[in-house]
């Protein structure tokens, strides 16, 4: 009994997938230029999603979360310091990011005294557009 009702599910699957083969072969047929058209369409998607994740990939250091390591070890630019100027760079004030940091907002003054200095910087403003042309942050 259930050796009869495998053949015959059987049979029925495979006039099935014949019947679909058919279906599809009309299709194509009938409607090759759709396919044709449909098809190049997807290559060219994929062809563009390719290209445009590889153009908006970030590729200069500048863009890099780390910064340039050269620029920062040729200024002499502290790892605290760096963290200051990052804090500086999303426009946050001197109380903001000694809070952030956990020091005293004058540890905070002096780290920015420090950077304008090694920056050649006189405002903050100017610190950051320096630190940007250098690649420090993004």
């Amino acid at each position: 009994m259930i050796r009869q009702a495998a053949l015959y599910g059987g049979l029925l699957a495979a006039g099935a997938l014949a019947l679909t083969w058919l279906d599809y072969q009309r299709l194509v047929l009938l409607q090759s230029d759709a396919v044709y058209i449909g098809l190049i369409g997807a290559v060219f998607l994929a062809l563009g999603a390719y290209v445009g994740a590889t153009a908006l990939r970030p590729s200069s250091p500048a863009a890099s979360s780390d910064g340039n390591e050269r620029a920062q070890i040729a200024l002499g630019i502290s790892a605290r310091e760096m963290d200051v100027l990052h804090e500086l760079a999303a426009g946050r004030s001197t109380k903001e990011i000694a809070q952030r940091l956990g020091v005293s907002p004058n540890t905070v003054k002096t780290h920015i005294s420090r950077l304008f200095a090694k920056l050649g910087a006189k405002r903050r403003t100017d610190a950051i557009c320096r630190a940007r042309e250098f690649g420090l942050v993004a």
